[in-house]
C-alpha cells in the first residue's frame, strides 16, 4: 500500500548573511581606473574553471564593483574598456574578509592583442578537502527535472550521491543524513517531494557547493552529504530579472520568474513558481496511477548596505505543495485476495459466486496529502577591522503536513497532521592572521515537534469478518482503530572553531565542534575534522586526504509516535521491540587526488570508508508510509569515486562519473520501534544497506555545433539496490504485473541493472549584453525503459522512474 507519505512544503520567510552564508565564501572588491586614477567604467569577466564560475560585471561610472559570495579559489580578471589595453591577470580569494583590489589600465596601442585563457583555474592548489562545484552555466543547461526535484536532480548527478524513491537522496550510503544549507540556513528535515518542499527551484539557484568528506566544523547534525546552495544574485544596477516557462509529458507545465532591482546600496528581489504534473511522486506501477501534484511559491528578499562595514539582508518566501499518492493495483482496481484458509489462490476477475476464501477489494483508494512551511530569519554582517568580521543570523519556521484517506482506501484509512516549529540561531566571527583563516561560531536550534496519527482499518468492526484485512494477512492482529497525539521539544546547541592554513603547498584545514542533542536521549559529543593536500606544480597535481568524526541527530518524522508506549497496539500478535533511538557517531576518511590533463580536463578520483555506530535507517507502521528512525548498532561503508570533466575543449564539455560502493549494517537493533515478526531481534549477523548499489555510472557531453545551437547526449547505469522479498514471484505478479517482476533478481535479492539515455538541444534565440531569449528541448529516457529505482514489496512502496519524455524549457533574461 502507497499510504501515508511524509510531507512539508515551504511557506518560506528566511534571510541569510550574504558573505558569511556560505562556509568558504569570500568578496571581492574591485576599483578600475585610467593611468591618472580616475575611475573608468569597463566590463570585467571573473572566470574558476575549479568553481564553474564564469560571471561578467559591469562597474559603475567611478570604476567599482563588488563580486560576492565567490567561492574560494583562484581566479581569472579580465578586464575591457574602450581606448584601453585589455588587462588580464589572476586574484585569490581565501577570506571571508573582502579583498580589495585597484588595476589601473593603459592607453590601448594601435594593433594590440591579448590572448587570455583561464586554464590556471582548472584545479585549486591549496583546496584541501575534495568538493564539488556546480556553477550557473551547468545548472542553466540541465535536464529539465519533474516538478519538486530540480534541486535534486542536480545533485543527484554527482558522483556518490543515489536516488531512492520520491527523490530521496542518499550521499555515501546515508540514510535520510542530507543537509541543505539555503543561504546560510540549515535545513536538517527530509526535503524529497513525499516529506518536504524542494530546498529551492533549480532556476533560482546561482551555485552548488557540495561536501561528503573534509567537512568544514561549522556543520553538523545531518552528516551524510551538506549541499550549500546560494540563490542571491550579483547585484548589477538596475532592473535584471529571468522569466522561465516549460512544459512536457505528463501534463507537466510550470512558470518561474525571478526580478531584481539595485540602487544606491539597496537590492530588492522577487521570485514565484508554479508547477502541475501528474508524475508528482514516483509511482508504485507502470501505471502511475493517482499522480497528480502542484507547487507553487512565492519569495521576496531585500539587502542593504548599511555602511562599507555593514551589511543586512532580509528574505521571505511563502510555498505550498498538494499532491495524490500512487495507487497499486489491488488499491485502484480492485481484486480479490485470499484470506488466511486459502492456499490456493483466487480467481483475477470476479466470479458469479464469490469464493468463501477468498476476499474482494473494491479498489478506488484516493490519498492525498499537502505540505506547507513558513520561514523567517534576519542576518546582520559587520566588519571590524581589516583583518576581523562577524555575523549574527536567527531563522523561525513553521512546517506543516497534511495527509488524508477517503472510506475506499485499504488495508488503512489513515490520518496524519504533523507540525513542527523551529527557531534557530547562529553567530559566527573571522578572524585572517599570517597564513591562518580562523573561524569560530555558535549555534541554537529548537525545534518543537507535534504530532497527530490516526486511522482505521476497514471492516473490522467485527473481527470475524472476512472482509477484516487481519484475516487476509495483510496485517497482524492489533488495533482496528488507533489515534495518537503528541508533543515535545527538540533541543540542540553547538560550537565550533576552525582554521585554514597555507604552508607552502601544503594546505591544512582543521576543525573542532562540540554538539549537544536532547530529544529521547539527551547527548554531548566532541568532533575534531581535519582535511590535507599537497599540490605538485610540476604536474598539476593536487593529492588529499580528511578524516571527519561526525555527530548525527536521528530524524524527527513521526519519533514522538515510534517511542510512545500507545504505538504498542498497533500490533499485539507478539510484544513490541522499542528502544529510544540514539544519535549516530562515526568516522570518515577519504583519500584522493585531482589532476589537470592538456589545461582542458580535469579528473577526480577518491577512496572513502566510513565506520558508524547507531547506524541510522527508517521504518514504517504496517507498511504504509508513515516513517521514523531507527538504528542498528553499527555499519561500514566504502568505495570509490572518480569524475572526469571537460571544461570546453573546442565544442565539446561534459563529463563522466563512475561511484562504487559496498555498505553492510549490523545487528543488534540500538533504537526504533519494531512490530510483529521485525520484534524478533538478532544478536549478531549483518545484511546489505539499503543503499548498497555496487556500480552507478553517470555521462552527459555538449557539443556546441555553431555559436548559438548544441546539442547533448547523455546516460546513467545503476546496477541495482538490494530488496527483501517477502512473496513469491508469482504474489508479487498479481499485485504489481509480470513487467515489474521481470526486474527482479529473486536469486541475488537486487534489482536488476538498467540503463537510461537522454538528449538535449538548446539554441540561444537572442542574444544582446544582458539580454537574452534561450530554448531548450529535453527527450529523458530514450529507450522507454522501466526503470524500477526501488522495490519495498507488498503495500510498502516501490518506486519507478519516467518512461520516455519530453520537456521544453524557455527562458528569457533581461
Amino acid at each position: 500500500m502507497r499510504a501515508i507519505i511524509r510531507g512539508t512544503v515551504v511557506f518560506f520567510f528566511c534571510c541569510s548573511a550574504p558573505l558569511l552564508g556560505q562556509s568558504n565564501t569570500g568578496e571581492l572588491r574591485l576599483r578600475v581606473t585610467d593611468p591618472s586614477g580616475l575611475g573608468v567604467k569597463s566590463t570585467v569577466s571573473l572566470v574558476s574553471e575549479a568553481n564553474q564560475y564564469h560571471y561578467s560585471f559591469t562597474t559603475d561610472a567611478q570604476g567599482n564593483l563588488d563580486a560576492k559570495r565567490l567561492p574560494y579559489g583562484i581566479y581569472e580578471i579580465q578586464i575591457d574598456a574602450p581606448a584601453f589595453a585589455q588587462i588580464s591577470e589572476p586574484v585569490e580569494i581565501r577570506s571571508a574578509l573582502p579583498l580589495d583590489r585597484t588595476i589601473r589600465l593603459r592607453i590601448a596601442p594601435v594593433s594590440e592583442s591579448l590572448k587570455v585563457s583561464a586554464s590556471a583555474t582548472l584545479v585549486d592548489p591549496h583546496r584541501a578537502g575534495s568538493v564539488n562545484q556546480m556553477g550557473l552555466q551547468t545548472i542553466q543547461n540541465r535536464l529539465t527535472a519533474l516538478p519538486g526535484r530540480s534541486m535534486q536532480d542536480l545533485v543527484n548527478s554527482e558522483p556518490g550521491w543515489l536516488y531512492e524513491g520520491n527523490a530521496v537522496l542518499h550521499p555515501r550510503g546515508s540514510e535520510y543524513q542530507t543537509q541543505f544549507v539555503v543561504d546560510g540556513i540549515p535545513l536538517t528535515d527530509n526535503r524529497s517531494p513525499g516529506f518536504g518542499p524542494e530546498p529551492a527551484e533549480a532556476d533560482d539557484v546561482e551555485s552548488l557547493t557540495i561536501y561528503t568528506a573534509g567537512i568544514p566544523a561549522e556543520f553538523g547534525r545531518k552528516m551524510g552529504g551538506v549541499v550549500e546552495v546560494n540563490t542571491l544574485k550579483n547585484q548589477d544596477p538596475g532592473f535584471h530579472g529571468q522569466l522561465t516557462l516549460f512544459g512536457g509529458t505528463y501534463d507537466t507545465a510550470g512558470i518561474d520568474t525571478q526580478d531584481q532591482y539595485t540602487w544606491d546600496k539597496n537590492t530588492l528581489g522577487l521570485s514565484a513558481t508554479g508547477n502541475t504534473t501528474s508524475y508528482y511522486l514516483n509511482p508504485v506501477v507502470p501505471e502511475n496511477y493517482t499522480n497528480r501534484g502542484t507547487t507553487g511559491s512565492f519569495s521576496l528578499n531585500y539587502e542593504r548596505d548599511l555602511t562599507k562595514k555593514d551589511r543586512l539582508t532580509l528574505m521571505a518566501r511563502h510555498e505550498l505543495a498538494r499532491y495524490k499518492i500512487p495507487n497499486e493495483l489491488v488499491q485502484q482496481n480492485g481484486a480479490y485476495l485470499p484470506n488466511q484458509d486459502n492456499s490456493v489462490g483466487c480467481p483475477p476477475v470476479p466470479p458469479d459466486q464469490e469464493p468463501s476464501d477468498c476476499v474482494f477489494i473494491p479498489g478506488g483508494q484516493l490519498q492525498t496529502g499537502d505540505n506547507f512551511e513558513t520561514m523567517g530569519s534576519v542576518s546582520y554582517q559587520h566588519i571590524f577591522s581589516s583583518d576581523a568580521i562577524g555575523s549574527l543570523r536567527a531563522m523561525a519556521r513553521d512546517n506543516s503536513t497534511d495527509f488524508y484517506s477517503n472510506p475506499a482506501s485499504w488495508p488503512l484509512i489513515a490520518t496524519q497532521h504533523n507540525d513542527f516549529k523551529e527557531i534557530y540561531f547562529n553567530g559566527s566571527v573571522s578572524i585572517h592572521r599570517g597564513r591562518h583563516e580562523w573561524k569560530a561560531g555558535v549555534e541554537s536550534d529548537s525545534i518543537f515537534l507535534q504530532e497527530n496519527t490516526s486511522y482505521v482499518i476497514p471492516d473490522c468492526a467485527d473481527p470475524t469478518d472476512p472482509q477484516c484485512p487481519i484475516n487476509v494477512g495483510i496485517l497482524d492482529s492489533g488495533a482496528t482503530t488507533f489515534a495518537f497525539q503528541g508533543h515535545r521539544p527538540d533541543l540542540e546547541q553547538a560550537a565550533y572553531v576552525e582554521d585554514a592554513v597555507r604552508l607552502g603547498n601544503w594546505s591544512v584545514n582543521a576543525g573542532l565542534r562540540w554538539d549537544h542533542y536532547q530529544l529521547l536521549v539527551n547527548q554531548n559529543a566532541v568532533s575534531p575534522r581535519l582535511a590535507v593536500s599537497r599540490y605538485f606544480p610540476s604536474i598539476g597535481l593536487n593529492v588529499h586526504a580528511s578524516y571527519d568524526r561526525v555527530f548525527q541527530t536521528p530524524s524527527f518524522e513521526n519519533i514522538l509516535l515510534s517511542s510512545s508506549p500507545a504505538a504498542e497496539a498497533i500490533d499485539t500478535s507478539v510484544p513490541a521491540l522499542q528502544l529510544p533511538v540514539q544519535p549516530s557517531h562515526g568516522d570518515y576518511y577519504e583519500w584522493g587526488a585531482t589532476k589537470a590533463f592538456f589545461e582542458k580536463l580535469r579528473l577526480d578520483a577518491n577512496m572513502f570508508r566510513r565506520d558508524v555506530n547507531n547506524y541510522a535507517d527508517d521504518s514504517q507502521i504496517l507498511s504504509t508510509g508513515i516513517s521514523f528512525p531507527i538504528a542498528f548498532d553499527h555499519a561500514i561503508l566504502y568505495g570509490a569515486e572518480g569524475k572526469l570533466e571537460v571544461l570546453q575543449w573546442g565544442g565539446f564539455s561534459g563529463f563522466a562519473s563512475y561511484s562504487y560502493i559496498v555498505g553492510n549494517a549490523w545487528f543488534p537493533v540500538t533504537g526504533g520501534l519494531f512490530l510483529g515478526d521485525n520484534a524478533v531481534n538478532p544478536t549478531s549477523g549483518h545484511f546489505p544497506d539499503s543503499q548498497d548499489q555496487r556500480n552507478t555510472m553517470r555521462a552527459r557531453v555538449r557539443y556546441r555545433v555553431v555559436p548559438r545551437l548544441w546539442i547533448a547526449l547523455g546516460c546513467d547505469y545503476n546496477s541495482g539496490l538490494p530488496f527483501q522479498p517477502d512473496l513469491t514471484p508469482k504474489q508479487y505478479a498479481a499485485e504489481y504485473g509480470q513487467v515489474v517482476v521481470r526486474h527482479l533478481n529473486f536469486n541475488r535479492d537486487r534489482i536488476l541493472p538498467y540503463f537510461t539515455q537522454n538528449a538535449s538541444l538548446g539554441i540561444n534565440l537572442y542574444n544582446h549584453e544582458k539580454r537574452s531569449v534561450r530554448f531548450q528541448a529535453d527527450v529523458g529516457n530514450l529507450g522507454n525503459t522501466l526503470e524500477l529505482i526501488d522495490f519495498g514489496g507488498l503495500f510498502s512502496g516501490n518506486a519507478i522512474g519516467p518512461s520516455r519524455s519530453v520537456a521544453l524549457r524557455l527562458t528569457t533574461s533581461f
